[in-house]
């Protein structure tokens, strides 16, 4: 038996999957499965496989089928360094060399870095996952307390207004109560907008549509220290955990084992080297062999070695010299990719505790504001206050929550970026809630 939904009924359904809201844990494994970043990395990790691969091979047979039909007149003469030919068959492959093994290495080297260079993006894109996630949050709870403080602007207005048509306050009150309702306008539009793009860049990240942008606050796994305390404190050894763990470092790493595999390479450049080559070939009669060959014979084959002993070769010298120098140069460059790990990990620690700060700050400002609210409120019932005092103080509230929404913020972002340079964002980002 066949069971059809009606057509409302499938039309209310899919409307309800667009706009089921989105988890923190899926927007980021989609970053690093999506992200354009991370796509570019992986084609430079498949160049950098088919390179290994090119030196590699050059130890298997590279056989070449071909052709040498031609017409002779007088002694036969070779064509492209063989004999003419009905149909031929060469192949030729390394037998012993020494500087091709180590320039396998720095190719596979190569290889090693680009993979880590591409975990590395698929890292960055999981961080600008999260922290687009975690400011989308924060901008829809602002937006929905924006609305709140619009209506407050309004109905200040309107007090204002009645109470400058009865005199009982001065026209600059009513100008800056319509002063206030503009700026809350203001910041309502600019709140929109950013979030607006903030789904835009969700969408490109995750490849998701970017209606489907609906951040839940309650997904996103509790950051480490986020009272700047033990976790991130002095005693926690962000410098070498960042040196040890940064993706960057890991990848100037392996440039450096490449570069210095080369150099071994281009050393040996210079040492004995043997080739196994064969050749077979079938010749025409009509090439006037059988007239200057005492024997003649249409099938022939030749296999043997190539040896080869460059014993004098100044360009080659040079060019070992060049990949010494780079050697050096990707040492300093180790050097540099850990001193900027560690000094990123310490400036981020030290930001952490001055946005704890400014996070507590704006804590305190908003529940001084909240009293205020309580207070004006009191007032009115005891007939001290107007209601123009309370919307000025609930307006004042709501403006102290939005600045603790955005030290907030500040704060969980630069936590995340924290995690991310000492390499515990992936454990913290996917952690099952």
């Amino acid at each position: 038996m066949k069971f059809t939904l009606p057509l409302p009924v499938i039309c209310l359904f899919s409307i309800a999957l667009a706009a089921a809201p989105l988890d923190f844990r899926r927007a980021v494994e989609l970053a690093a499965q999506h992200s354009a970043s991370v796509a570019l990395a992986a084609s430079e990790q498949e160049k950098a496989r088919a390179g290994y691969l090119e030196l590699r091979n050059m130890y298997l047979p590279q056989l070449t089928v071909g052709s040498g039909l031609g017409y002779t007149a007088g002694f036969p003469l070779s064509m492209e360094g063989a004999a003419p030919s009905i149909f031929n068959v060469t192949s030729q492959q390394f037998l012993y060399n020494p500087a091709q093994k180590w320039l396998v290495r720095s190719a596979q080297a190569q290889w090693q870095a680009a993979g880590l260079s591409r975990d590395d993006q698929r890292k960055q894109a999981m961080l600008e996952a999260a922290v687009a996630y975690a400011e989308l949050a924060k901008v829809n709870s602002q937006l929905q307390a924006i609305e709140q403080q619009e209506q407050s602007a309004e109905k200040l207005v309107n007090i204002e207004t009645e109470r400058v048509q009865a005199s009982v306050d001065n026209p600059l009150s009513l100008t800056r109560a319509r002063l206030e309702e503009a700026r809350t306008r203001m910041r309502s539009a600019e709140l929109e907008g950013t979030a607006q793009q903030l789904r835009q860049q969700l969408a490109l990240l995750t490849g998701l549509p970017a209606q489907e942008m609906q951040p839940v606050i309650e997904s996103i796994p509790a950051l480490p220290g986020s009272s700047g305390g033990a976790a991130l404190g002095p005693e926690s050894d962000v410098a070498g955990a960042a040196a040890r763990n940064s993706d960057k470092v890991k990848v100037a790493e392996a440039q450096l084992r490449a570069m210095d595999f080369r150099a071994q390479g281009e050393h040996r450049q210079n040492w004995p080297a043997f080739d196994l080559v064969s050749q077979y070939a079938l010749l025409a009669r009509f090439n006037n062999y059988s007239t200057f060959y005492k024997s003649f014979q249409r099938n022939n084959a030749t296999v043997g070695l190539a040896i080869r002993f460059p014993f004098l070769n100044f360009s080659q010298n040079a060019r070992a010299r060049e990949a010494d120098a780079d050697t050096v140069k990707a040492q300093h460059q180790v050097e540099a990719a850990k001193s900027q790990a560690s000094g990123e990990a310490l400036r981020l620690q030290t930001a952490i505790k001055q946005l704890a700060a400014a996070r507590d700050v704006a804590q305190y400002d908003y529940e001084l504001a909240r009293a205020g609210t309580s207070a004006a409120a009191a007032s009115i019932t005891a007939g001290k206050a107007t209601l123009g005092d309370e919307m000025t103080a609930r307006l004042n509230e709501q403006q102290k929550f939005d600045v603790l929404l955005d030290a907030a913020f500040q704060l969980q972002k630069a936590q995340m970026q924290l995690l991310r340079a000492t390499g515990e964002l992936e454990t913290w980002a996917l952690a099952k809630n």
